[in-house]
């Protein structure tokens, strides 16, 4: 396979994701007054009733998604529901090719999940699709043949259902998911999705956390060189493997699954600050790491930000990057956390903006480490207040 063709799939790029809720209507404010995101469409009342299952359609930029919820006995939604809290249960890519995409993945010894299934977008053009399984627990791989515009079928456009998109969502810059142990997952994405490896580290915060020992992760990070689509993984590490925020998020999610979507914005303080006048709660950034930050980047070869760094610090935005180049991140807390209700899980957004920068922030992982983990020791406090609120 030449170096040009990446994975030979004929993806074009992140079509989609599904997420199954216990709530749609918490999701759906959440995403139309706090995100300010786009619905588009609603599964039609005739395919409701067939799948058990009530959904609608969101679209940000080029960002697309659905919020699945069950409306039935024994529908896929409320299986998943019974394995797993709120969360992503499908990614899909577009391809140019559904057929030939299908015949490559079975070659290389893929699970298909389904058929090569044709139906009608809200156009009546061609919509094919078919799914694989992967080594995520009860998450599918969905590849995606339609036109531009199409909605998948069943869907309905919903009359006025354009927003704003005022913090200007552009596109997915990546997905991550979190395991036990990457080396079978990302064995699979080389050998049957035809990706390759693009970044990768491992960290542990032992040296500074010297009275609990610390804890870490590793990450590798697999992309399809051709559509640029990156699919990053994690996994805890030893010291203190089982104090991992990443063991502690596969066990809130019975089993590994996507962590975090991350959304492209061209300007990332307008649009925190927008979110946080929202009511979006984002995990909150050590002060010491403002403080280390400009001696950090200059190490780094960055001596140069666009951005003020006091509006950054004010906004709680981390910043890496090398050699000129940049990239200016923050993460959204999880849904159980923002909820106050294990049911949401620990899934979250991230916000990212690239200057040149195409790593993934690997001088900011331990920030983030450390603030997910505080956010962790509240759920577990918020949690054990329930019980004795339960108790009382």
């Amino acid at each position: 396979m030449s170096d040009n063709l990446g994975s030979g799939l004929g993806i074009v790029g992140y079509d989609s994701y599904e997420f199954v809720t216990t709530d749609i209507e918490r999701s759906r404010r959440f995403y139309a007054e706090m995100m300010d995101v786009a619905e588009i469409a609603e599964l039609s009342e005739r395919e409701s009733a067939r799948r058990g299952e009530h959904a609608f359609y969101f679209e940000a930029g080029k960002a697309r998604w659905s919020c699945v919820t069950p409306s039935a006995r024994g529908s896929a939604a409320e299986r998943w529901l019974k394995r797993h809290p709120d969360g992503v249960r499908t990614v899909a890519f577009r391809i140019r090719d559904a057929a030939q995409a299908r015949r490559v993945l079975g070659e290389r010894g893929a699970t298909a999940c389904s058929e090569l299934e044709t139906g009608e977008d809200q156009e009546g053009r061609p919509y094919r699709w078919f799914d694989i399984a992967t080594p995520l627990g009860g998450v599918r791989f969905r590849f995606v043949e339609r036109a531009n515009d199409a909605l998948p079928p069943g869907f309905e456009p919903l009359a006025g259902g354009a927003a704003a998109n005022r913090h200007s969502f552009q596109v997915i810059d990546h997905i991550t998911s979190n395991l036990l142990t990457i080396e079978p997952h990302v064995t699979w994405l080389r050998d049957v999705m035809g990706f390759s490896e693009y970044w990768r580290v491992h960290f542990h915060t032992a040296d500074i956390n010297s009275s609990t020992g610390g804890s870490g992760l590793a990450s590798i990070v697999m992309w399809d060189e051709e559509s640029g689509i990156k699919l990053a993984n994690n996994e805890p590490v030893t010291p203190n493997y089982e104090q991992s925020q990443i063991y502690t998020f596969v066990e809130a999610n019975n089993g590994p699954g996507v962590q975090h979507v991350a959304f492209h914005v061209p300007a990332i303080a307008p649009a925190v600050d927008g979110l946080r006048r929202a009511g979006i709660q984002f995990l909150d950034t050590p002060a010491t790491y403002y403080d280390m930050l400009p001696a950090r980047l200059a190490a780094q070869r960055v001596d140069r930000l666009t951005e003020k760094l006091d509006e950054l610090k004010r906004l709680g935005v981390l910043v890496d990057g090398e050699d000129g180049r940049y990239l200016l991140q923050i993460f959204m807390v999880e849904g159980g956390l923002l909820y106050s209700d294990e049911r949401a899980g620990p899934f979250f957004y991230e916000v990212i903006q690239r200057r040149g920068a195409r790593g993934f922030g690997e001088g900011n992982f331990r920030a983030l480490f450390e603030a997910i983990e505080r956010d962790q020791q509240q759920r577990d406090a918020v949690r054990r207040q329930l019980a004795a609120g339960a108790g009382s």
